[in-house]
């Protein structure tokens, strides 16, 4: 907490003004799974078993998935859980994050940040990692669209048959009036 005194220029009184700037965990989480989302070699932060269960059936855009804090008054400490993609040097991508993580926690909070614990889960190649991160809401979407530009096409053709028909059949009748 600050303490902040300011002489009363009219009564000459002494006005103490007590202020305290405090972060909701879930901040410090977004400001670090957004700055960590540029990180090469970091193909994602993992939620554990029922967050990645959840993410094959509905895109989530969760930055604060395998992030987890714990915020002080002027200090924080930094849990991740990781997959790094396959042949990356693990070490430098550490120093990578933690260093990543400083920046933008004491840029924006002002915070310091005093431990930074990475837990590596799982190592994938980046092509194993985007074929896994379809979801059944994108297969879903794509199967729709698939589905909505088929019968597009196929009202276009019975339309286009259609009025054939009727030309041909207008044709016909004309043509039998005369005779």
């Amino acid at each position: 907490m600050t303490e902040l005194t300011k002489q009363d220029n009219k009564k000459g009184n002494a006005q103490t003004i007590t202020k305290e700037l405090t972060y909701e965990d879930k901040v410090l989480q977004k400001i670090i799974g957004i700055s960590l989302e540029e990180v090469e070699g970091l193909l994602t932060l993992d939620g554990g078993f029922f967050s990645n269960l959840a993410e094959k059936f509905v895109n989530t855009d969760s930055t604060t998935s395998g992030v987890n804090v714990e915020v002080g008054k002027k200090q924080i400490a930094v849990d991740l859980d990781i997959v790094v993609e396959y042949g990356r040097n693990i070490p430098e991508l550490f120093d990578e994050i933690v260093t990543t993580i400083q920046a933008n926690v004491q840029s924006m909070t002002g915070l310091n940040l005093v431990e930074v614990n990475v837990k590596v889960v799982d190592v994938k190649s980046k092509e194993q990692h985007e074929q896994e991160s379809v979801t059944v809401q994108d297969r879903v979407s794509d199967f729709t669209e698939k589905a909505g530009n088929s019968i597009g096409e196929q009202t276009e053709k019975v339309k286009k048959i259609a009025s054939k028909t009727t030309v041909n059949a207008k044709e016909k009748m004309d043509s039998s009036r005369v005779e």
